[in-house]
Parts: structure tokens; C-alpha cells; sequence
């Protein structure tokens, strides 16, 4: 059974920056590209940053491109998402995101199959 961990999150300034993680367990990580996503109040989940297997390759939505920084330490089977310069609109519940296809490249929540439970990021103005 693939488990996935979040941690990280808090209450921060405006200008201010957060580090998530994911740790996930039943399986190597290694083998699967990860995702963040976030869901505001009111609004659809959507999504944030993926990184492949090795991590040599990531994407990231426009919205925080130059600001967050996705990554991954494979000794550890966790991902990291960096979030520097948060702005209020970033407020929301951040999860991390799997799946069992080892070459997914989607941005659509409906094909990611393993979910954490979610950690809370507030930036306050």
C-alpha cells in the first residue's frame, strides 16, 4: 500500500518561504515521477510542480514558476517543495501526488491514483 506524507506547512508573511516534504512509503519512489497540487478555499485542486523519476527533469505551473522549486532525495523516498516569495494567493492545502504509471507527465488530478493527506500553507498580507 503506497502512503504519501505531508509535512512543512505553517503560516507565513507575505515575502516569506516554506519548504514541503513528502515522504512516501511501499514502494521506491525512485521509480515514480511526484507531483504537488493545492486546493484553495472555494476552489479546484490544482496543480503545482511535478519532477520525474530522477529528478532531472521538473515542471511547474505558471503561477509559481521562478518561485517554487519541487525536488527529491531518493535515499529517503521524499520530495521537497521549496516556496520562497509566497504571495497570499498561495494559501491553501498542499498535496503530493502519485501515481503507478512511471512515465506520467499529467497536470490533471483525476490521473494521479496515490494522494497524501494534505498540509495547510497561509500567507498572510
Amino acid at each position: 500500500q503506497v502512503q504519501l506524507v505531508e509535512s512543512g506547512g505553517g503560516l507565513v508573511q507575505a515575502g516569506g518561504s516554506l519548504r514541503l516534504a513528502c515522504a512516501a512509503s511501499g514502494r521506491t519512489s525512485s521509480n515514480y515521477p511526484m507531483a504537488w497540487f493545492r486546493q484553495a478555499p472555494g476552489k479546484e485542486r490544482e496543480f503545482v510542480a511535478r519532477i520525474t523519476r530522477s529528478g532531472g527533469t521538473t515542471y511547474y505551473a505558471d503561477s509559481v514558476k521562478g518561485r517554487f522549486t519541487i525536488s527529491r532525495d531518493n535515499t529517503k523516498n521524499t520530495v521537497y517543495l521549496q516556496m520562497n516569495n509566497l504571495k497570499p494567493e498561495d494559501t491553501a492545502v498542499y498535496y503530493c501526488a502519485s501515481d503507478n504509471n512511471p512515465y506520467i507527465t499529467s497536470t490533471l488530478q483525476s490521473d494521479y491514483n496515490y494522494w497524501g493527506q494534505g498540509t495547510q500553507v497561509t500567507v498572510s498580507s
